[in-house]
């Protein structure tokens, strides 16, 4: 049975310090509020200051998630065929001892035909990659590639200024001028917005560059709605005006760049004609746009770009979060702390990874890497020479691909194999946990210690567990070092606990700190290339990079066009980007009903151009399709939808869709230019009336 908070407790609440766990650059610092051994608040740390006491509409309903109804509590084992989601509760020796006989099976025929699979439920270095790592290192199980967020942004960034590093985010209030370029700041990164909004009070003018008319868009002073994967053509045509109008700072160019007269050549090709054709804007957007950032060179001003990753979720996603890392040094925008580019901040951070997840544990051998995009073609894979063993057990936490993979009506024939054994570690019964064959119950951040880095400052963040763990929920350290041991698995580093694990991420933290306050600040330059010092290979600003020359790449970040390109498919013309609804992160949160009440049901957005063409009114039951699928859902007339592209608002849970799927149905798995990432806003699809009679909402 589950408690729930009661209104009516009497003794004395205390509060415990911690961190938001979920995918967001955010990483808030918390305070949990406990009474009687119940969580009764979550709310943001007021001490830490980019929290501030502010949470997100989401993480501030945590303890609606905690103690849940549809929690699971209990080792379940699958009773009913897969996808059925029919389960009996067992007891943890039972099903820890059949999964670590399973496991055991198969590895002495090949480990490599276990594949762990996990990504960012969770964000915690000790709950996400600690014990889990070790096992499976030990073990010599096949490695994941992790690239399903921010791989191909991540690739272009180290390829050009040497590491997932830039400025500091409170020094965007101090900025003149903000490039908003790829972010629904107001729904996926809310304490920048707090920034951007103060400097907005003090006459900065901000920019959101976006293919939707996001709310953040709202909220600027010019939004340029150019259509998907044409990021870089906007970039490179913005580098040709700053250098006819010669608006650049000649002596950071010289001195802190590498490879600027190839740029230059390059930059030239792109005409304000051709860019504004290849970006489906007006040339006069363009010319504006490369104004207003250039007469921040002129004027001595700092002109500050926030760029976040839905830009690089195209074919071309690399080769554009190159090109546009670059213009800070065309006008020297680095050498004031409030000028430059935040990306990521996570290269910020001095983890010993190494030390937490032991990769020495593989004594020599070299596992094969399968990449979690391509998860839905891999589990229909024969063995074969090239591949290695077919795929025969899946070890899924801190994920749930069968919603979020894409392409994902071959995820779901991959999982529903019958001689795929699958072990499931969550909170709910996701679409992924219906195809388990055991779910084993996780504890949420409530219930764990765990440490962080973020991707959107610069502080370290402490998680101590406010409550015991409900039911029978273990940590997934727990989870690990217990079927680590039933395995024969005993190397000493198992018997590592969580606060050990902590004080190892980060050893050059005080920890002591970390305990007191919650959070500690890394010591990080205001200006980190005001004076060049780039960590790459020639310790400037690489234009040009030899090191992706040298991989037969082009050295050069230019315009990569999508894969799937509008105007090449008379069967699909729409362009189908999926931005996260704003109440959900990624699949969390879905069934947290007041969230869910709020974001009503799943949505495309569609412009009332398109929707006359195909006579679909607001609120229509439409299907939308392409050679992967289709999937079904409510029409939106918005003017959030640019003509020829709509918004497929995500990630729903598939069983919460009215045929039984969601927009990843049609997102395929074909990668980036570099870093291997995903292409979820590179994919072409039409838009249909459909059949209402044909389903039936949940």
């Amino acid at each position: 049975m589950i408690l729930s908070p009661s209104r009516d407790a009497t003794p004395p609440s205390r509060q415990i310090r911690g961190a938001c766990p979920h995918d967001c650059p955010d990483t808030c610092a918390l305070l949990t509020t406990v009474q009687d051994g119940v969580a009764i608040r979550v709310q943001g740390n007021p001490e830490h200051p980019h929290t501030n006491g502010v949470l997100c509409a989401k993480v501030s309903r945590y303890p609606e998630r905690t103690y849940h109804p549809q929690r699971i509590l209990h080792p379940l084992k699958r009773v009913g065929p897969k996808g059925s989601g029919q389960f009996e509760r067992v007891s943890w020796d039972s099903a820890l001892d059949d999964i670590a006989s399973r496991l055991t099976q198969i590895a002495a025929r090949d480990p490599q035909a276990i594949l762990p699979y996990s990504y960012a439920g969770t964000m915690g270095l000790v709950q996400g990659e600690s014990i889990a790592a070790r096992f499976f290192h030990q073990l010599g199980a096949s490695l994941l590639d992790r690239t399903i967020c921010a791989a191909a942004g991540g690739e272009g960034l180290v390829r050009t200024l040497g590491g997932k590093l830039g400025m500091k985010v409170e020094f965007f209030a101090e900025s003149r001028l903000i490039l908003i370029w790829g972010s629904n700041s107001i729904g996926s990164n809310l304490h920048f917005w707090r920034y951007a909004q103060e400097a907005k009070r003090l006459g900065a003018k901000l920019i959101c560059i976006d293919p939707r008319k996001t709310e953040t868009a709202d909220k600027c002073h010019e939004h340029i709605a150019l259509l998907p994967g044409t990021d870089a053509a906007l970039a490179l045509a913005m580098m040709r005006e700053l250098i006819v109008r010669d608006w650049l700072d000649h002596d950071y160019i010289a001195q802190h760049t590498l490879g600027w007269e190839q740029l230059r050549e390059r930059a030239m090709h792109w005409t304000l004609e051709r860019a504004a054709q290849v970006c489906g804007v007006t040339q006069a957007q363009i010319e504006s746009l490369a104004r207003d950032y250039g007469r921040c060179f002129v004027e001595q001003q700092p002109a500050a770009i926030r760029l976040n990753y839905g830009m690089q979720r195209v074919h071309g996603g690399g080769n554009a979060t190159r090109a546009i890392a670059c213009l800070p040094a065309l006008i020297g925008a680095w050498r004031q702390r409030a000028g430059g580019l935040l990306f990521s901040s996570s290269g910020s951070f001095p983890v010993n990874r190494a030390a937490l997840e032991r990769p020495d544990l593989l004594a020599g051998r070299t596992p094969r890497t399968l990449n979690m995009v391509s998860i839905g073609d891999d589990l229909l894979r024969e063995a074969s020479a090239d591949f290695g063993p077919k795929i025969e057990a899946l070890i899924v936490y801190n994920s749930n691909p069968v919603a979020v993979a894409p392409d994902s009506g071959k995820v779901v024939q991959g999982f529903a194999r019958d001689d795929l054994f699958t072990v499931v570690l969550e909170h709910f019964q996701t679409d992924t946990a219906d195809y388990a064959d055991y779910i084993l119950p996780a504890t949420t951040q409530l219930e764990h210690d765990d440490i962080h880095l973020s991707y959107g400052h610069t502080d370290v963040l402490l998680n101590r567990a406010a409550i015991k763990p409900l039911g029978e929920a273990k940590p997934n350290t727990q989870i690990f070092r217990e079927l680590a041991a039933r395995m024969g698995l005993d190397d000493p580093c198992f018997a590592d606990d969580d606060e050990t694990l902590c004080r190892t991420a980060y050893p050059c933290v005080d920890y002591a700190q970390l305990l007191e306050r919650g959070f500690a600040t890394l010591p990080v330059a205001d200006a980190p290339f005001a004076n060049g010092n780039f960590p790459t290979p020639s310790g400037k600003c690489e234009f040009y990079s030899s090191a992706l020359a040298a991989q037969g790449l082009d050295g050069l970040p230019d315009h990569v066009p999508n894969h799937e390109l509008p105007g090449t498919s008379a069967h699909y013309p729409l362009a189908m980007i999926s931005p996260p609804a704003r109440n959900f992160l990624n699949s969390t949160f879905v069934n947290v009903t007041s969230l869910r009440d709020i974001e009503g049901e799943p949505l495309l957005e569609i412009s009332e151009v398109d929707a006359a063409a195909r006579g679909i009114a607001n609120g229509a039951v439409v299907r939308v399709f392409n050679d992967r699928g289709s999937y079904v859902c409510k029409a939106r007339l918005s003017p959030r939808a640019r003509p020829g592209v709509v918004n497929g608002l995500g990630v729903w849970w598939r069983k919460l869709g009215l045929n039984g799927t969601n927009v990843n149905q049609l997102t395929s798995q074909k990668l980036t230019d570099l870093g291997r990432g995903p292409t979820f806003y590179d994919c072409l699809v039409e838009v249909e009336l459909a059949n209402v009679q044909a389903f039936q909402a949940p």
